[in-house]
């Protein structure tokens, strides 16, 4: 359905009296097309909620096992996709932001691997940059694919994953990693002080 026909039936819905449920996968916040719906929904005065879901880069987080934000690894996390069809903004291509080294998480953009991966390394990540494609993170046919830079282009084209899938990239896939202060005996919170080395 494109635009003018959800709209459509949500209206035609609405003034029969009826409650109207707009499904979106993962989360209606990421790559949804949500604003759009809900500005014309305003235009038209239709009340309506947001209802929060789980997005695929948390899922994906969840089977993976692993905390995108890892004590000297990396503090940020960047989502984004791929320039494909629709452009992204000027300040927003993926080279520049590989710049940072942060924890990248990847939407949209599983049929562009190979590219990916060069343009990550043309960024500035290290080759060997750990990275994990995820298809259908939870769902019952979900595969885990896990290289690094150089060679998970061929293993996702081996596994035959070709959408609805999600690439992650970063240290926190590794094994090493700093110890936080949230549960360091020596460091103070608001909610313990902590012990004075001696």
């Amino acid at each position: 359905m494109d635009l003018d026909e959800v709209i459509e039936v949500i209206k035609e819905s609405t003034d029969k009296g009826l409650k109207v449920v707009r499904v979106h996968t993962g989360d209606p916040a990421i790559y949804g097309a949500i604003r759009e719906q809900m500005d014309r929904l305003d235009e038209l005065d239709i009340e309506y909620e947001v209802v929060p879901g789980v997005s695929s880069f948390l899922a994906a987080a969840a089977v993976l096992k692993k905390e995108y934000t890892l004590p000297d690894v990396s503090q940020t996390v960047i989502l984004t996709r791929m320039e494909g069809r629709t452009p992204m903004p000027p300040k927003e291509k993926l080279i520049d932001l590989a710049r940072h080294n942060s924890t990248m998480v990847i939407f949209l953009s599983i049929g562009f691997i190979e590219e990916m991966c060069s343009t990550l390394i043309d960024g500035g990540y290290d080759p060997k940059t750990p990275v994990a494609v995820v298809y259908k993170a939870t769902w019952p046919e979900e595969k885990i694919i896990i290289g690094d830079l150089t060679n998970i282009s061929q293993k996702v084209k081996d596994e035959k994953v070709e959408k609805t899938a999600l690439t992650v990239v970063g240290g926190f896939l590794g094994d090493e990693y700093g110890l936080s202060k949230l549960y360091d005996k020596y460091f103070t919170t608001g909610y313990r002080k902590g012990i004075v080395k001696e």
